[in-house]
């Protein structure tokens, strides 16, 4: 990778790159307290001026205490607000620079088409390690042995996360487990009300506040389901219907890379472990099942 390239996308540390800011502040804000919206709002507006200033100068600016100061730079990323002031500093540099606008976090519209796919690949890399790093895995074995012994399971998700839960689904289905994918919310409820104790429901929503797929999600839980959340929100209101919560990255989001590309990328990693998961618990199972559905299809690659 050039150093341009390194330059753009920050350090290994994991620091939030100063281009990323912005959409980053758009993403995070709506969780955030007050004070800390009216501390992330001034520095997304003004790097430079804020850039200047101390924590206690941000914090007198924003009506804030230096404390909030501090608890927003670790929301937005960075270790402590020096690195967050060292960002802005970076971010002020680039805007003052004149460098083409962004199309995407990092990408500008005059980047050649080489450029927009070792970024790309890049910032995919980053979100699968994101989400391994936060993933915690006795939720996620809990959550796969449910799956590999529940008698039907139920998953539920809208948009991006409606293919992910189909893919989910089709998985399932090659290692000869029954389960249904459930993009339509009058569907999705309709059975979830037929579920009980032994059956699995999933729902997957990187807002973790679609009300589409809370709601299903909700009354299998209240059926007596083994309910599983897959969310960039831990904190998000579908998860007081989960028994398991399974976290996903929720950063390097942009105008042209919103939600419905990154958390696909990241959910299909949880997805992934779940089925790899489910397989090794029911491997007796799984293996002629995956046979047989090999030996099904055989013929149509042969044409």
């Amino acid at each position: 990778m050039t150093q341009d390239v390194k330059e753009i996308f920050g350090s290994a540390s994991g620091s939030t790159p100063p281009a990323a800011l912005a959409a980053k502040v758009r993403t995070l804000a709506p969780s955030m307290t007050r004070s800390m919206q009216r501390v992330a709002e001034a520095v997304a507006a003004d790097p430079a001026g804020c850039a200047a200033l101390t924590v206690t100068g941000l914090a007198e600016l924003t009506g804030t205490s230096e404390a909030t100061v501090v608890r927003t730079a670790r929301i937005l990323g960075y270790p402590g607000y020096r690195d967050l002031r060292l960002a802005l500093a970076g971010l002020a540099a680039q805007q003052q620079s004149g460098r083409a606008p962004a199309l995407t976090t990092d990408i500008a519209v005059d980047d050649p088409i080489a450029d927009v796919v070792a970024k790309l690949a890049y910032d995919e890399q980053q979100t699968l390690a994101d989400t391994a790093a936060g993933l915690d895995t006795v939720q996620l074995g809990a959550a796969v042995t449910a799956l590999a012994s529940a008698r039907r399971t139920d998953i539920y998700g809208v948009g991006a996360s409606g293919l992910v839960a189909q893919d989910l689904t089709q998985k399932l289905l090659r290692i000869g487990l029954i389960a249904h994918a459930h993009s339509d919310p009058h569907l999705a409820v309709t059975n979830a009300v037929q579920l009980k104790a032994g059956d699995v429901a999933i729902a997957i929503t990187h807002s973790g506040s679609t009300g589409d797929v809370i709601e299903p999600l909700r009354v299998a839980f209240e059926h007596g389901a083994t309910t599983v959340a897959i969310t960039g929100r831990p904190d998000g209101a579908v998860t007081q219907y989960a028994d398991h919560i399974l976290t996903t990255s929720t950063a390097r989001e942009s105008e042209l890379r919103p939600a419905a590309m990154s958390s696909r990328t990241s959910q299909l990693l949880v997805v992934d472990c779940l089925f790899i998961g489910v397989a090794q618990r029911t491997y007796e199972q799984a293996a002629p099942a995956l046979s047989a559905s090999y030996e099904a299809l055989a013929h149509r690659h042969r044409r």
